[in-house]
């Protein structure tokens, strides 16, 4: 199956990198193991020293510890190119002691837990925030109940997967746990391609694909809008369709989808 510019490879989570780094280095023996692109070969999200997170964990106490992180942000995004863009660089509003405390608490959860803490708590803080976000400007955010629902009907276990409406990313982390039940690879399984009118919506996708160590093809921008424009060409391309439309928007230009699909689409709206 020929899969085209949707098949990303594999990465693994920004809290991960850099345990995942020294173990990987050690298999690598004789290699550039300080070469970004040996890192990238083996899906390993690369960090560079500064980014580290034991670096930033036993900075004094007396340090400005704001502008380290924001630095430690640039430097993964300057490694990793699927995340440029993507990190917060606003740590300088946190004070010295608040950050330390952060850090210190980061630092409790155990390296060799067997399951995603750090996807969890992604979550977690995602839920907060529709909750509080999820209706303003007509978007909504799906229940994870409800994702959870979708994708067991539809069982994407292997092939392209579209969603255009794909707002943070719901419908492609719980299609890639479908698919890591019996034991796969979804980075190997899933090719996942989305769109997204919103751009602060859509680097909360790409962020929420890379915290749970899965890459997309999200096209996304106010020029890129699923009423009326198909940036991937969809007809025929994908073997799955995974979508919770915002159908509660009213902004909606009916003469456009004549001039679309005709008179019965617009009719529908």
């Amino acid at each position: 199956m020929a899969w085209s510019s949707c098949a990303l490879p594999k990465s693994v989570s920004p809290s991960s990198a850099a345990s995942s780094k020294g173990a990987s280095a050690s298999s690598r023996r004789g290699s550039r193991v300080d070469e970004p692109t040996a890192y990238h070969a083996e899906g390993i999200l690369y960090l560079a020293p500064g980014a580290h997170f034991d670096y930033l964990l036993t900075l004094p106490e007396v340090a400005d510890i704001g502008p380290k992180v924001n630095g430690a942000m640039r430097e993964i995004e300057k490694h990793n190119l699927q995340l440029a863009g993507l990190l917060p660089k606003t740590y300088n509003l946190f004070t010295r002691t608040r950050l330390k405390e952060l850090l210190k608490k980061v630092s409790e959860i155990r390296a060799g837990i067997d399951f995603d803490a750090f996807g969890r708590i992604f979550e977690y803080f995602h839920g907060e925030f529709a909750c509080t976000e999820g209706q303003k400007g007509g978007e909504f955010y799906t229940l994870s109940s409800i994702v959870k629902l979708l994708a067991e009907v539809i069982e994407p276990f292997h092939g392209r997967i579209l969603d255009p409406a794909c707002g943070s990313g719901g419908m492609f982390v719980q299609s890639a746990r479908f698919v890591a039940e019996p034991q796969k690879n979804p980075a190997a399984e899933l090719a996942i391609c989305g769109v997204e009118k919103a751009d602060d919506t859509s680097r909360l996708c790409r962020l929420n694909l890379a915290v749970h160590r899965l890459e997309g093809d999200v096209r996304h921008g106010g020029n890129v809008n699923s009423y009326y424009d198909d940036p991937h060409t969809a007809p025929g391309q994908f073997d799955f369709v995974l979508a919770n439309p915002p159908l509660n928007v009213n902004a909606v230009d009916k003469e456009r989808l004549k001039d679309i699909g005709g008179a019965s689409a617009a009719s529908k709206v």
